[in-house]
């Protein structure tokens, strides 16, 4: 089977094992995908969208998160972790939406990945999941790890893992993909101790049984 070949069976198999597959952060609108993704960083989905329930509750846009105290903010996030840093990113970047986009979550990579706290990453998960623009390839560390087991790509560098990944699969695929990626990272091929004996996979995956 070629590389090409089985990106192919991969994905194919990913869609069958992973047909509900979805971003699992909570939101209403991109604003609120925007602040929930910076929260994910290093932190669970499951924890953010707990704090994102009571959070939304009452701040809901750029002006509500810009008007907010740096420490009324923090001492909302703070079961989130390095709520400090995120507290200060979050509201510089609410700023910025309101000073640069006329309030409005931005829909080109450009301008989302320039905003405080945002990156590639965060752009691409709100591009794709609110806005439906296959613009890249999300890279967390459960995609990362997978592109790698799976021989897609040998950097460790999510901006090259991501160029990568868009070189191997086709653009209308991306965003579906991540999901799959993320489902499988979390329900199979987890970190310390992939199932690789009940894989999906584990036929056509190089890694198998080598973990």
């Amino acid at each position: 089977m070629t590389r090409k070949e089985r990106a192919v069976e991969i994905a194919r198999r990913l869609r069958a094992t992973y047909p509900d597959s979805h971003c699992e952060l909570e939101y209403g609108s991109a604003f609120e995908l925007l602040v929930a993704t910076i929260l994910s960083a290093q932190c669970t989905d499951k924890r953010v969208n707990i704090v994102t329930r009571e959070l939304f509750r009452t701040h809901r846009t750029p002006a509500d998160f810009a008007s907010v105290s740096q420490a009324d903010l923090e001492a909302k996030i703070r079961s989130t972790g390095f709520f400090r840093h995120k507290a200060k990113n979050i509201r510089a970047m609410a700023q910025a939406i309101l000073d640069l986009h006329g309030g409005e979550v931005p829909r080109d990579m450009e301008s989302l990945a320039a905003l405080p706290g945002v990156g590639r990453k965060t752009a691409n998960v709100v591009l794709g999941n609110a806005f439906n623009l296959n613009v890249g390839f999300v890279v967390d560390t459960h995609i990362g790890r997978l592109a790698r087991r799976f021989r897609f790509t040998r950097h460790v560098d999510p901006v090259k893992v991501e160029q990568d990944l868009m070189r191997t699969f086709p653009v209308e695929n991306w965003m579906i993909l991540s999901h799959d990626f993320i489902w499988h990272g979390r329900r199979r091929c987890t970190a310390r101790r992939p199932d690789c004996a009940g894989c999906e996979l584990a036929d056509i995956c190089p890694s198998a049984g080598k973990v």
